[in-house]
């Protein structure tokens, strides 16, 4: 059986951080599929669109990386997908608390469906990107957080 995993976030905007993940999660899985998911009580910094044709661009060497976006459960389009696991990356104890709970009920509506989570990587760790998103309205240069090259905003 192949093994799928989906990595599921907002990724508003995508790290450094988000990349080792997938980087690393290659060698357990043979294809992951990065799932841009709307979250219905944030709105999105970065278009959508943009995010996700830098994303495609960061693995298009990769053929086992996809990138989706969906509006939905994240258990049911992972399932959609043919993932039978969930990949998540903690940073943190506060991350684990979060992602935890998450993973339980994600059990619960797809059966089976199981969470692998990676430590970040220790160098990455402070990256978050609510912090990039931040430098970045202030015209700040968060290349060194990003696994691809952004644009400053327009002030």
């Amino acid at each position: 059986m192949k093994r799928i995993a989906f990595f599921p976030g907002s990724f508003d905007p995508f790290t450094k951080g988000h990349a080792d993940i997938v980087e690393r999660g290659l060698n357990l899985f043979d294809e992951i599929i990065i799932g841009i998911g709307t979250n219905t009580t944030k709105k999105r910094y970065f278009p959508l669109d943009l995010m996700t044709k830098l994303i495609k661009g960061a693995f298009k060497d990769d053929g086992r990386v996809q990138v989706v976006h969906y509006n939905d459960l994240t258990a049911k389009v992972a399932r959609e997908h043919g993932a039978n696991f969930l990949l998540r990356g903690l940073r943190n104890t506060t991350d684990f608390e979060y992602e935890n709970t998450i993973s339980q009920v994600n059990r619960q509506i797809v059966n089976g469906l199981e969470t692998i989570f990676l430590i970040t990587s220790p160098d990455l760790a402070p990256i978050s990107s609510t912090i990039v998103r931040e430098l970045h309205s202030f015209g700040q240069d968060v290349s060194q957080y990003l696994p691809f090259q952004l644009d400053k905003p327009e002030n």
